[in-house]
């Protein structure tokens, strides 16, 4: 089973950019989470979520 939860480590790996951009980037998702009522995690948004948030699908990163 593969980890549900990304964190800002994996972000910034998988989008190019810094680690305090990838907390920033999770601090967003889960602020739009939290407003839709769900239970969040700081510093760690679903990576389902992420990836639909992102437009790509998990596959694709990993195939490169």
């Amino acid at each position: 089973m593969s980890k549900l939860m990304i964190n800002a480590a994996e972000v910034a790996e998988i989008m190019d950019c810094s680690e305090r951009h990838g907390y920033k980037l999770i601090q967003e998702m889960n602020g739009e989470l939290k407003a839709k009522g769900f239970i969040i995690r700081a510093g760690r948004v679903p990576r389902k979520y992420f990836f639909e948030r992102v437009g790509l699908e998990e596959v694709e990163i990993y195939e490169g």
